[in-house]
């Protein structure tokens, strides 16, 4: 049985350790891309090529088949003002969708989740296959659940220790109400609160999980896996809406060729295997992924065969709802640098805005809060 079409479904990609993009969308036909990049620069012969102008890193030939089919969108020079060159600090405004000089404690998917789920029966509308949830999941009063296979996070979830603690402390909840005691919510409870939604979202994942599991080949790689376990949920009921997971590390201040080709190829493989499982089950057209890293790198190479911290990025847009395909905007100006980097063209406010209000139909200013520009992908 297919899922019927309409359940929009986001998939947020975190390439951490911040990718290089000019060697990721490369402008092959640049003189100043390869006098920076004496021996980093890609030759336009290697490239998986796009447009006489525009070739992908020679790993992404499957990415260049979406771009082909018009599954591919490519949005450039992402980035924010004032940008911060410390891993934690930009990964950190990225993941709360602050301004660079403001600090946030919780995360512009973890107020998603306090918009849209209160009083929710599952608390498992965002899920991250991984074994511990991100600042971007965490909400004032909701936090999205991490798992890296429903079926290890059921049998942990099901040890006798987390079930009595859980059922000592209802018990003991329900005597103070019928003695007429009543308190404020206090930590521990919170605490007892989250531990029984878990063990509830666990019961409810694994059941899902097993309802239609996907039966497409996915390399065997963690990224093949986590996207394996994404397609086998999208094809069940559950009602998880956005799947966030990560790949890295991308931080290449030495022997960068090795490092990005190796991740790309694992990139490539498990995104195509994903594409091809959701176009065969009719899903790709309410499948949405999106990549991002927390900053990119700078124009030249430096002397270890690598590039340092850098400011502006790419974002690739992969799935069959894409309004603008292909090359959305510009490629970053080289001739126009701040300092030896990119300069920034679109802020990521305002592709998170698009996602919220466009693809997942929330209130964008009230969990960004700004007022921010859509943009046309969706």
């Amino acid at each position: 049985m297919v899922v019927p079409p309409g359940n929009k479904v986001l998939i947020i990609l975190q390439l951490s350790g911040g990718n290089d993009g000019l060697n990721t969308v490369i402008p092959v036909r640049n003189d100043i891309y390869y006098r920076s990049r004496p021996h980093l620069g890609i030759e336009k012969a290697k490239t998986a090529l796009i447009t006489e102008e525009v070739g992908l890193h020679p790993a992404l030939a499957g990415l260049k088949g979406l771009y082909d089919d018009g599954s591919l969108g490519i949005l450039s020079s992402v980035g924010y003002p004032n940008p911060d060159r410390s891993h934690f600090r930009s990964m950190d405004i990225w993941q709360t969708a602050s301004d660079s000089r403001q600090f946030l404690s919780t995360g512009w998917l973890g107020r998603y989740l306090d918009a849209q789920c209160s009083g929710c029966e599952k608390p498992t509308q965002v899920l991250e296959i991984d074994d511990v949830v991100s600042l971007a999941l965490k909400g004032e009063q909701i936090k999205g659940m991490a798992l890296k296979d429903p079926r290890r996070l059921y049998t942990a979830s099901h040890e006798n220790y987390f079930r009595d603690i859980v059922a000592a402390h209802q018990g003991a909840a329900t005597g103070r109400s019928a003695a007429g005691v009543h308190t404020a919510e206090q930590p521990v409870d919170y605490l007892y609160k989250t531990m029984a939604e878990t063990l509830s979202g666990a019961d409810y994942i694994f059941e899902q999980s097993k309802l239609r599991p996907s039966s497409a080949a996915y390399p065997a790689t963690e990224l093949g896996r986590n996207l394996h376990t994404i397609a086998s949920l999208i094809l069940s009921d559950i009602n998880t809406r956005v799947y966030y997971l990560s790949l890295g590390s991308f931080d290449t201040h030495v022997n960068q060729a090795a490092q990005q080709q190796r991740l790309f190829t694992e990139l490539n493989d498990a995104v195509s295997a994903f594409a091809a499982d959701m176009k065969a089950n009719h899903r790709f057209e309410d499948s949405l992924l999106v990549t991002f890293s927390e900053f990119g790198r700078r124009v030249a190479q430096n002397a270890s065969g690598g590039t340092d911290h850098g400011t502006a990025n790419t974002m690739f847009m992969i799935g069959g709802g894409l309004q603008q395909k292909g090359l959305i905007n510009s490629l970053p100006d080289l001739d126009n640098l701040a300092e030896g980097d990119l300069k920034y063209q679109v802020d990521f406010k305002d592709v998170y805005a698009t996602l919220l209000h466009k693809w997942l139909g929330a209130d964008d200013k009230s969990i960004l809060g700004r007022q921010s520009a859509y943009l046309d992908f969706i």
